[in-house]
């Protein structure tokens, strides 16, 4: 069973489903293809994308969370995805398959033999965005299993490109491991109430880097758990709210914990939609796959932690016509994500500051996306952009970009 969180709310976005705090995967998709295969079908996305940074970038310098270095200046195709699915009947004991294969800058997932590639958008290798078994159990309203490698159950946007409401990612989006690897059981309690639970390899983003030097253990393992509560349409207009709740734990500390709460709300005036997200992420000391304490420059003596505070906006004008707004505050101070010494910062990522994004979406053409988007960071403290490790290349506290994109869905 899969849910989309921002087209709950959003609806002139993609299609309606069932809010839950798991990836977009399916939003987007429109009538599938009939295969030979009876009750397989196919479906899937090409995105490109130009867009243009304002200011003068060099290789390896700092472009905001949520954006891509490989992207500065240039044309990207960002992701082809192609999907199989063959879907579980009605039976009390059905079972089904999901497939989800994927190329380009946005990529995500694992490599071709099955290891995760990374947790993170753009991983080298991530041919395969999700591969897993649907298995349904009995058991009360029935539990739906998935069985496999899936996008993970937490955060307001997800690996879909077309099912968020913005080109570029949002900052609490580059925090959260993308990428679960496991067994995830959904429970529908009610109309209102639906749950998820489950156990996945470690997620760790930031595993290579000084924070976290060693990649997790096989023995290190992830608790995943959500919860999605929907308004029924005794709510008047605030039919269809949602709130989403959900925590990544390391069991083994071999990573980072996060914690999400996100909050999707109709208004009384029809055409506009709102929406709040709030990120933690907690970076522990070490996990028990390091041989030894955390030492040197990095050493991170305590479970530090960090968050990111977002709101968003759309305006479905017409049919085809629509702006999309984000907002965010982020405060990294107390969990850098990246490793590399900086000039009066110790990582990267270390710091507070904003962004805001203005998208305007107009389909012009049947199954087509099309977008541009104007997108500002500012930073408060910590690392500028534009500047290099190591470098006299100094940066900037303010990012600007400019991007077009097209989208189509089949």
């Amino acid at each position: 069973m899969k849910f989309n969180k921002w087209t709950l709310s959003l609806v002139g976005i993609g299609a309606v489903s069932l809010a839950s705090a798991v990836r977009a995967d399916e939003a987007v998709k429109l009538v599938p293809l009939n295969t030979l295969v009876p009750s397989t079908t196919i479906s899937g996305y090409v995105d490109t994308a130009v867009q243009y940074n304002l200011g003068n970038y060099s290789s390896g310098a700092n472009v905001p969370n949520g954006t891509s270095p490989n992207k500065i200046d240039a044309f990207s195709l960002n992701d082809v995805d192609i999907a199989l699915d063959k879907p579980e009947d009605a039976t009390p004991w059905a079972a089904g398959y999901h497939i989800d294969l994927n190329y380009g800058t946005d990529a995500v997932g694992v490599t071709g033999n099955g290891t995760q590639a990374s947790t993170a958008a753009g991983s080298a290798n991530a041919a395969i965005r999700q591969g897993y078994l649907v298995l349904r159990t009995p058991a009360g309203n029935g539990i739906d299993w998935k069985f496999g490698v899936q996008d993970d159950i937490i955060g307001y946007e997800g690996n879909t490109d077309g099912g968020n409401p913005n080109y570029t990612r949002s900052i609490g989006y580059s925090v959260e491991p993308t990428t679960l690897l496991g067994l995830i059981g959904s429970y529908k309690i009610s109309d209102a109430v639906t749950v998820q639970g489950g156990l996945a390899d470690a997620t760790s983003p930031n595993a290579g880097t000084a924070l976290v030097p060693n990649a997790p253990t096989t023995s290190d393992k992830t608790f995943a758990a959500a919860v999605a509560f929907t308004a029924p349409d005794s709510f008047g207009w605030a039919k269809g709210a949602s709130l989403n709740l959900g925590v990544l734990l390391n069991l083994d500390k071999g990573g980072q914990d996060n914690y999400y709460a996100g909050l999707t709300l109709p208004t009384p005036w029809t055409p506009l939609k709102l929406g709040a997200a709030l990120d933690v992420v907690s970076v522990a000391n070490e996990y028990s796959g390091a041989s030894v304490p955390f030492t040197g420059p990095f050493h991170n003596p305590h479970n530090d932690s960090g968050w990111i505070a977002g709101l968003y906006g759309n305006i479905q004008a017409t049919d085809k016509l629509s702006f999309n707004l984000r907002g965010e505050y982020f405060d990294l101070t107390g969990s850098p994500t990246t490793a590399g010494p900086v000039y009066g910062s110790p990582l990267a990522t270390d710091g507070k500051g904003e962004e805001f994004t203005a998208t305007l979406q107009y389909n012009l053409w049947a199954n087509v996306t099309s977008r541009v988007e104007f997108r500002w960071d500012h930073v408060d403290e910590g690392r500028y952009f534009g500047s290099v490790p190591l470098t006299t290349i100094p940066g900037t506290s303010d990012a600007f970009l400019l991007a077009a994109n097209l989208i189509y869905t089949f």
